[in-house]
């Protein structure tokens, strides 16, 4: 009884100590950083998508959308009003690295970017999921109380200080995101295999200096182990001072090492700016002072009221990385490869761990007249969606009743719809990854493991 007792004075003890830690004053100039770079970086996203024609390509052209679970009602709107859609991105991402009107830029910019995440899964990005997770966090966080419009237009509003969790969770973010993309690295295809690396490497024998080396199975290998250390490592080499410019060094090679070789758009980017919140107030003045960049004056102030974390914020933010901790590990629920089943793959930062290509063949039979059509996916699907659907058993499920539903005597006849999927994975030859025997139509689309994935 009295250990029971002890224990409980000893956890409390370490709460009450965090809790001070916590809410101890910070310098404010890494958040006001962070929200800058944010809104810069996502004014240029924005505006490559609407330039590349993408909104056509993604959103309009495609006569069906995957959606999430959950998310059916998710819609494209008309082309007029996905344009508008995109513009008013762009102004909210100005707005934001302005410091204007900052609370409803950053909610509704938080609300419009998520809301075009979810129309298509075949759009899924892990970057794209990082920033709307980034966006909500920012709507908790007086980032616009320093450099920013809204001081300039309310002075009352400039502050030198906020508490520490203002900064903390940013870091916390960002840590969950190396830390589980580095833990599912741990793998026998990414460190035993060197896979996919090695094929990724030989695609890219024409980078200037050491593109000759990536023939060598021994360079795939470092390469991999290399990423897997980094991705571990990263974030406690950033919360030291002492290695902390090193590591940020290290953060800028490595990414743009992977943006030079690896087409995976804003994400290395994103990552290096995301990065610059380890570093203190006083680290990024002298930067700044090194670069002839003035900063305004601060005030002698410590907290306001707004920074301080009230209960609803509290529980908010405790069940956000409740979440964030138990999505990357809800995988082990299920049996298999994830990385074959795709089971628990989304929203766990299972980063660069696949080389997939698949094809599938449907037959959609009307067992009432006794007649089968084969349906090939291109006939329907745009390129981008049918290669992404080729090797995702939920979006091969999903299609299946989208081809029942569009069959002219949908309701009347009996109907069922079969699929052939062949899938290589890591260079292996093609294997079938669904029963081809199994009525799709029979399948219920949930979280639960799906039998009719063939597991290997």
């Amino acid at each position: 009884m009295i250990e029971s007792q002890d224990r409980r004075i000893a956890v409390m003890s370490l709460v009450e100590r965090l809790a001070r830690k916590l809410n101890q004053p910070v310098d404010i100039l890494p958040l006001a950083v962070f929200r800058v770079a944010f809104g810069v970086l996502m004014c240029g996203s924005s505006l490559r998508f609407v330039l590349n024609g993408w909104i056509e390509a993604v959103y309009l052209a495609p006569e069906f959308h995957f959606f999430y679970l959950g998310f059916e009602w998710v819609k494209p709107l008309s082309a007029e009003v996905m344009s508008a859609l995109y513009a008013t991105l762009i102004v909210l991402s100005c707005f934001i690295a302005l410091g204007f009107l900052y609370r409803p830029s950053i909610v509704l910019f938080f609300l419009l970017f998520t809301y075009i995440e979810l129309i298509d899964q075949a759009t899924y990005l892990n970057h794209y999921y990082f920033i709307s997770l980034v966006s909500f966090l920012l709507i908790f966080l007086p980032a616009n109380r320093y450099l920013s419009l809204d001081v300039h237009l309310r002075p009352r509003l400039k502050t030198r200080f906020v508490p520490a969790w203002c900064i903390f969770i940013l870091q916390l973010q960002l840590a969950i995101v190396y830390f589980f993309a580095g833990l599912a690295k741990l793998n026998e295809d990414w460190l035993l295999r060197g896979l996919p690396m090695s094929i990724w490497l030989k695609g890219n024998t024409g980078f200037p200096l050491i593109g000759s080396l990536f023939d060598y199975h021994w360079v795939a290998l470092l390469f991999s182990w290399a990423g897997a250390f980094y991705d571990l490592t990263i974030v406690y080499w950033l919360s030291w001072r002492r290695t902390r410019l090193t590591a940020y060094v290290n953060v800028i090679v490595f990414h743009l090492m992977t943006a030079l070789l690896f087409p995976i758009g804003m994400f290395p980017y994103i990552m290096i700016a995301a990065a610059l919140i380890f570093f203190s107030g006083s680290e990024l003045r002298s930067v700044l002072r090194r670069l002839r960049i003035n900063l305004p004056d601060l005030p002698r102030l410590t907290y306001s009221r707004p920074t301080r974390l009230t209960k609803r914020v509290k529980a908010i933010l405790l069940l956000f990385f409740i979440l964030q901790f138990a999505l990357p590990l809800r995988h082990v629920l299920y049996s298999g490869d994830t990385n074959w089943t795709m089971e628990g793959y989304r929203f766990a930062w299972r980063v660069m761990l696949n080389e997939k290509a698949g094809f599938v063949t449907f037959y959609v039979a009307d067992e009432t007249l006794d007649r089968t059509q084969v349906v090939i996916p291109s006939q329907r699907l745009t390129e981008h969606q049918q290669r992404h659907m080729s090797y995702q058993p939920d979006m091969i499920l999903q299609f299946a009743h989208y081809l029942a539903a569009q069959h002219p005597y949908a309701g009347e006849h009996d109907i069922a719809v079969y699929a052939e999927a062949w899938v290589t994975h890591n260079g292996r030859p093609s294997e079938l990854l669904i029963d081809p025997t199994q009525n799709l139509l029979e399948v219920p689309r949930d979280i639960w493991t799906a039998d009719w994935i063939l597991r290997y």
